[in-house]
Formats: structure tokens, sequence, C-alpha cells
């Protein structure tokens, strides 16, 4: 052996420990990257809740494009033996309808399908939710909702937001902004959208989920069915995680130079938000991954992985929960019937029926419906007349479901009348709804506010009340 191949024993300590003082640099400055994103992070305006709170978080199942009450959670008989009879005028006259507007006749439109009664509680269902009924004892159904929005972009713009005024800040951001994250590595807000094959799938608008002029740190990120959840979540071919590691570093020292210099909130976000697309790197491919998920929960669902089902979506959404999201939603665009209202609503409720019982079945089994709020809900309803053999947009009354986190199951709250038309006992409000929600994640809706052009804007803007018959 050559004596260049021997190597003393103090080169052998000198070299060791450069490389361990490397090693020990880079880690020191790994944590001074990390404690510097953790004062970045946003633990939320409530610092003490106002209320006990009963749940941690939202799941919200949004069915856009307006579901009919009159197949799905409100059964009227009345309106059945009436079909084809003109609609008494006493109900519609001076009435805000769509397309119907100005016809010569308006005629009753019997419920295309017939209701069962389920579960210990007797709760009326429509048979096209054979999967969902087994949950009535879970279910507290709200069949007196109205709005304000005849059409569907402001109808959604007002049940996300609280206003038909486009820009105000969505639910799930106003939720983060009170009361922060509890994921360290996932975003506080995220959405995910389905496609149906039945009925006309109205566009859902980004701005439906975004922060408006609360910080842009709290808007909702959507996760896509195909490919990389987020865009350009996976780093390009040669760049490895400690490479990345540097950028963000480097790019956050920068960004902290500048915010010193010029105190804009925009630029902590930024921080934030660099070291969040770090840190869901790591997280995502096992977030995605249903491996560990057993064949029963995977039979429940029926599906094995992210396909951009609904009851894919679902799944994930559980997945989500349990890793400290506090507000999912998750819309299905597949409900507006115009047209074939009988087939297409039972083909759009069989997208949908497996895998909410199935979400509804798993959070219980795991613990996790008692401080879950699962809402399911529509932007409005639709006609008791007819349009064709479909129904026309109906803002007056229609139905939505909430489950968990608080609320009691299997009862009804409110009714509409004997037509289904005018929701007339215990009527609900869309902000009612929304003071409702943030009563249960413990916070007091008039109290959560924000100051932006000299007035104090909330999520429920200048009304809602909380729906306390529905608690538990």
């Amino acid at each position: 052996m050559s004596l260049d191949q021997y190597i003393t024993r103090r080169a052998l300590l000198g070299s060791t420990a450069q490389g361990l003082g490397s090693v020990a640099l880079a880690s020191i400055l790994h944590q001074q990257a990390r404690a510097a994103a953790d004062a970045n992070k946003w633990r939320g305006i409530v610092s003490a809740p106002h209320v006990p709170p009963k749940a941690k978080r939202v799941i919200w199942l949004y069915m856009a494009g307006g579901m009919s009450h009159l197949e799905t959670f409100d059964p009227k008989p009345k309106l059945a033996k009436m079909n084809g009879m003109e609609m008494p005028v006493s109900i519609t006259k001076g009435q805000q309808i769509a397309q119907l507007q100005g016809s010569a006749k308006l005629n009753c439109f019997a419920p295309q399908h017939p209701f069962n009664k389920h579960g210990k509680s007797g709760l009326e269902i429509s048979t096209i939710w054979p999967e969902l009924s087994k949950r009535a004892d879970d279910l507290c159904i709200i069949r007196s909702m109205h709005t304000d929005a005849i059409n569907h972009d402001p109808a959604h713009t007002l049940m996300n937001t609280g206003s038909m005024i486009s820009g105000r800040p969505a639910a799930g951001s106003w939720l983060n902004y009170g009361l922060g994250s509890d994921s360290d590595n996932l975003p506080g807000f995220v959405v995910m959208v389905s496609t149906g094959k039945f009925g006309q799938s109205q566009p859902i608008a980004a701005r439906q989920w975004h922060s408006g002029f609360l910080e842009s740190r709290f808007q909702g990120v959507e996760f896509r069915s195909k490919g990389d959840p987020v865009l350009y979540l996976s780093n390009p071919a040669g760049v490895t995680k400690d490479r990345q590691r540097d950028v963000v570093d480097a790019v956050n020292k920068l960004n902290r130079l500048e915010d010193e210099a010029v105190a804009d909130p925009e630029i902590a976000t930024r921080i934030a938000q660099y070291e969040l697309a770090f840190q869901m790197q790591q997280s995502a491919p096992e977030l995605l991954g249903f491996t560990k998920e057993t064949k029963a929960t995977l039979d429940l669902y029926g599906t094995s992985k992210v396909d951009g089902s609904f009851a894919g979506n679902c799944l994930l959404a559980r997945r989500l929960a349990e890793r400290g999201v506090r507000f999912i939603q998750l819309y299905h665009r597949d409900w507006d019937h115009h047209g074939k209202v009988k087939v297409d609503s039972e083909g759009t409720a069989k997208e949908v029926d497996r895998g909410v019982a199935a979400l509804l079945t798993d959070l219980k089994q795991r613990d996790m419906l008692k401080d879950t709020l699962v809402v399911f809900g529509t932007e409005f309803g639709r006609t008791p007349m007819n349009q064709g053999n479909g129904r026309d947009h109906h803002l007056a009354g229609f139905s939505i479901w909430l489950a968990g986190g608080g609320i009691k199951g299997g009862m009804t709250y409110g009714n509409t009348d004997e037509f289904g038309y005018h929701a007339v006992e215990n009527k609900t409000h869309v902000n009612d709804l929304h003071a409702t929600m943030l009563h249960l994640m413990g916070i007091d809706h008039l109290k959560l506010t924000y100051r932006f052009q000299g007035r104090d804007f909330r999520l429920t803007d200048v009304a809602g009340k909380v729906i306390k018959p529905v608690l538990g």
C-alpha cells in the first residue's frame, strides 16, 4: 500500500470535524429557517373562544347548480296531488322567477321520486339516497333555507361569502383568519371540484374561495384531481430536497429584509407560503397515497386512489381533516336540472350518495364526526312549477342538511309551504347558516370583523342569527 493511501489520526479528526461542523451548521440554519417560518405562521385573531367550541373543522359538501329540494329532502304530498294543475296565483304573484317569468301558465309539477322514512327518527328522505338514508339519525335537515340571488354566480357568491358583492372573503378564509390552521404542512383551506355526467355543469369561479380583502395567505387552495394536486409541487429533474431548501431559505431571507424595510403584510404572507409550499412537497405524496388505508375503508368509498370522483374527494377530505386542515370544501358540479329532472336528479345523487354516506360513516368510526361539522348544501333550490320536464331556479325555499360538530341528528328544522315554494316556518337565511357555523367553531359572528375602507366587515354582513334549535 502506498503512503498516499494512509491517513493520519490528525488528518482524520480534522476532516471529520469539518464534515460534522458542516452538518451542524446546516442543521442550525434549517432550524433557524423553520423558526422564522413558525414566527410567520398565523395562529388566528381569536385568541380565546367566544363560546365553547363544538367543532374543530368544517367539511362543506357543495352541490353546485341548484339541487332540487323537491326530489331530495322536502316531500310535498299536496304538490303531488295537484300535478299538472295551475299553480295558485297567490303563491307566485310578484315573485322573482328566472326563465319562467312571464309564462302564460305555471303548472304544478309533482316531486319525481317517492320519499320513505328512515332511522329511529323516521326522517323522510327521497329514494334516490339509498346509502345516505342509512345515516338519517345523524342528519339535521333544514327545509326552510332561502337566499337573495336567482342566478348561479351571485348565489354562489352569497353562499360562500355572505354577500352577493364580489370581492368579499370566503367562509373558509374567515375561519382561517379567525382560528388559524392546525396543520404545519398543508393549507388551512382546501377546495376540490368533481364533475358528473348529468345536468349542466355550471362553472365555479376561483374567487368563490378567495380571501378578498384579507391577506392572501387565507385564500383556499384548489387541489386538482390529476397530476400534482397543486401546480409545481414536484421539483424539476435534478433538483434535490436540500437544494430546494437552500432556495427557500435564501428567498425568505431576502423577503424578511424587504419586510423590515417596508412592513408590507403580504411579504409575511409570501414568507409563510414559501415555507408551506416546501413542507407540502414533503407531505403531499403520503397524503395522496391511499396505500395505508384498509381494504374495508377503500371498499366503503368504492375507490382506491385520488381519481377525481366525488367519492375519492370525500376520502381525501377525511385524510385532510385528520391532518389538521380547518376548512375543506368539495364541489360537485352536476345539479343544474332545467330538463329531465327525474332522470338527472337520480343520476347525480348516485354520483354523490356513496361518497357522502361513506364520509359520515368513516368519520363516526374514527370518533371524528363529533368535532367535524359537515354541511351539505346548494346555492338555491328548484321551482315547484315545471319547465318542460325540469325545474327553474328558485330562491324562496330550499333544503340543506348539517351533521356532526355539535348538531342534533335525526331532525328537521323549518318548512316550506304545501307547494314547496316559500319558506314559511323558521325561515333560515344564508347569513344564519354562517352565524351557526362560526358559533359551532367557538366564534361569535358579531365579533369576527375586519376593518376595510373605513368599515368593519364580517362574514354575516349586517345580518345573521345562530340557529339555536339545531344545536346539540
